[in-house]
């Protein structure tokens, strides 16, 4: 290794994964990512039995970009023996539990992805030849030793965590626990008389869904809440999907902040509704278990906010208000389950540069358009972040169809050249007036040089 690296990914996650596999064999980068779990594990509490991906096979880590790479699910698929397993199952959408062994073994035929490695702080330095860089201070629990990296770049895979209503965050135990740790804690569900689940996305949903599953045979009565108007389905139509695009991520990122805000609130649907196969499965069970005019203990209900927890006895007392009806209830449960999604997580790794970082009126990070942190002064740095640009870049931030055409910018950009045609014409509509590339015919776009501006590479 040279003493300078070209890049540093801090968390591997899908995101940094697939920048790691677009970036295996670029013999002019030298990239190390470090993560400080054991292994790659993407969400392991909600792999549940019989969940998919929400988005199609060809929204891996690579082949958005580049369909030849080695590291494609199809490659994967053919190394693993699976093709035709695949091609008879014909489905568009692959199990969770694959996605995650899929990634798994990316990870592991990587060496640049290191594991065990918590980054503990990044500070910006003057390296050795000269140029601007960052030092990475990260602690290697297999070897119990602080470990140091000079890079000129830090890509930062933010990643999410769960997010925890008010009334909840002092009473978190095995009782009253998040989706994200569903799998591991469902054993609580055996042997209670009232299992709660509160959310209405996806993962709320798969949740119940499994819930109602076993319900019958483990003897509880199961609810329902959302304070959504109701459990309605993502949407999923075709030209629906465009949203997750480039062509709507350049039109959404050249609007003022406060249009970009207004519009991310009506656009909830496009990622946070349940898929309407999941809602389906649900639908079946409830009719099948209804039959002959029974009617099982199941209760599901919107517009309904759950507004505290109390405790009486060994049971919860949940406090609730029908924000339509304006009317007030309580109910008892012995378990609670918040599907209640997930939220931007704010790096500690970068207390030390705190102060030199933009931030809005929201406390939000200034990111560029090529995906950089803005300095205090304005200024694009060095440092690029996955995942972390809802506000800026729009709906297709955490989507994983996008990640392969984010990291073929952010490897452009520190490489200096091309090494990923970035197409600027891939969907049918334009979401300005007229269409801002000026190619409808959907041809690529050259890249003929760079220049330096700013520390940003700028497309001329």
């Amino acid at each position: 290794m040279r003493g300078i690296l070209d890049v540093v990914g801090i968390g591997i996650g899908p995101f940094n994964l697939g920048l790691a596999a677009l970036l295996d064999g670029k013999e002019e980068v030298e990239a190390v990512f470090l993560e400080r779990k054991g292994s790659f594990d993407w969400h392991p509490g909600m792999l549940i039995d019989g969940t998919t991906l929400q988005v199609p096979f060809l929204a891996d880590l690579v082949s958005m970009v580049d369909v030849t790479n080695r590291h494609s699910f199809l490659n994967y698929l053919q190394e693993h023996g699976r093709l035709y397993h695949y091609y008879f199952l014909e489905k568009f959408h692959i199990p969770r539990k694959e996605y995650n062994h899929y990634c798994r073994w990316v990870a592991e035929r990587l060496p640049s992805c290191r594991f065990s490695m918590e980054v503990e702080g990044v500070i910006p330095v003057d390296l050795p030849d000269g140029e601007k860089g960052y030092k990475v201070s990260a602690w290697d629990h297999g070897s119990g030793q602080e470990k140091h990296f000079m890079t000129r770049h830090v890509v930062m895979g933010i990643g999410s965590v769960p997010s925890i209503p008010d009334p909840c965050k002092e009473m978190l135990n095995d009782r009253i626990f998040h989706s994200s740790e569903y799998v591991f804690s469902k054993c609580r569900l055996k042997g209670k008389r009232s299992v709660t689940v509160i959310g209405s996305g996806q993962s709320a949903a798969e949740v119940f869904l499994d819930a109602v599953r076993i319900q019958e045979e483990e003897g509880f009565s199961l609810n329902w809440f959302t304070r959504s108007d109701g459990f309605f389905p993502m949407e999923y139509s075709k030209l629906g999907l465009e949203h997750f695009s480039p062509d709507f991520t350049n039109f959404f990122y050249h609007l003022p902040q406060e249009r970009k805000d207004e519009l991310l609130k009506g656009q909830g649907l496009l990622y946070k509704g349940i898929s309407a196969g999941t809602i389906a499965d649900i639908y079946d069970l409830l009719y099948e278990r209804s039959i002959g005019g029974v009617r099982p203990p199941i209760h599901l209900q919107a517009m309904t906010e759950i507004t505290g927890i109390g405790q009486a006895g060994s049971r919860y007392v949940l406090e609730g208000f029908h924000h339509v009806k304006k009317e007030a209830f309580s109910m008892e449960s012995d378990v609670i389950i918040l599907g209640t999604g997930y939220k931007q997580a704010e790096p500690s790794f970068l207390s030390a540069m705190d102060q030199g970082i933009w931030r809005d009126s929201h406390g939000r990070f200034g990111i560029t358009e090529d995906y950089r942190l803005r300095s205090a002064s304005g200024e694009a740095t060095d440092i690029f972040v996955q995942n972390g640009e809802l506000h800026t870049h729009g709906v297709g931030a955490p989507d994983l169809g996008l990640g392969a055409h984010r990291n073929a910018i952010i490897i452009n950009q520190i490489v200096g050249r091309e090494v990923y045609p970035i197409r600027q014409k891939n969907v049918f509509q334009s979401f300005g007036i007229g269409d801002p590339s000026g190619q409808e015919d959907g041809s690529q776009k050259t890249i003929n040089s760079f220049e330096r501006k700013d520390q940003k590479w700028t497309i001329i």
